[in-house]
């Protein structure tokens, strides 16, 4: 990743203007990175997803727009706009698009 890629800093940002909606898609823009942990910020468009899949470090999920269901060790949960959601490490997890839906995720990786 290019260094111009992340933010600058000392500048506010609106999230609609960092990143816009991919037409039948998933776009993503990595915000900020230290160490090992990092920012992204991704659009979906409505009925897009991820796939079940495992990391292995926390991941904290905020809808800053729009409405998702995360699935979460097999159980489902509803994640509306201004919604914060703690994924855990090793925990099997998969994101649905209920609607248009803009999202940061950090990702806290332990720098062992």
């Amino acid at each position: 990743m290019a260094k111009d890629d992340l933010l600058p800093p000392a500048v506010s940002h609106r999230f609609v203007e960092l990143l816009g909606y991919a037409e039948h898609g998933i776009a993503s823009r990595v915000l900020a990175k230290k160490g090992t942990s990092n920012v992204t910020l991704f659009a979906f468009d409505a009925g897009q997803g991820l796939t079940e899949h495992t990391s292995p470090f926390d991941a904290l999920v905020v809808v800053l727009e729009g409405a998702l269901t995360l699935t979460i060790g097999g159980e489902p949960v509803e994640a509306p706009a201004g919604s914060l959601t703690r994924m855990p490490a090793n925990v099997p997890h998969a994101v649905d698009a209920v609607s248009r839906t803009r999202m940061l995720l950090v990702m806290l990786r332990d720098p062992k």
